[in-house]
């Protein structure tokens, strides 16, 4: 299991930091596919991208994004089918801030990032 590490909130405390998704469901030396499944008001634990990646959403749902460093939450509606693409950024935490239940796929691109130097 990798090591996800700790982080230091703007007050001074650390946050242990969990994986980006729940299940990885595909791996191989280039990309890293993870389920992430959320019922109404469950949250994915902060975490950290170290990689670029795709969202591709399987059910629809409101979400809400936290950064860790604080500032106003992001709202975002993902909708069955919808795909976005992110660089790797801040450490947050995804919330289902809607009464639907959510589930995607979030594809990690490991050439691009933590797999990059080695190539």
């Amino acid at each position: 299991m990798q090591n996800h590490g700790h982080a230091t909130a703007p007050d001074g405390s650390a946050v242990a930091l969990g994986p980006v998704g729940q299940e990885i469901v595909f791996e191989n030396d280039q990309v890293r596919v993870w389920e992430i499944s959320l019922a109404p008001g469950q949250r994915q634990p902060w975490h950290h991208h170290r990689n670029p990646y795709l969202v591709i959403a399987l059910a629809e749902a409101d979400n809400r994004i936290d950064a860790l460093a604080g500032g106003q939450p992001r709202l975002v509606h993902e909708s069955v089918g919808g795909v976005v693409y992110r660089e790797p950024g801040e450490i947050h935490m995804l919330t289902n801030h809607g009464d639907t239940p959510y589930r995607c796929r979030l594809v990690e691109l490991k050439y691009l990032g933590e797999n990059a130097e080695a190539g």
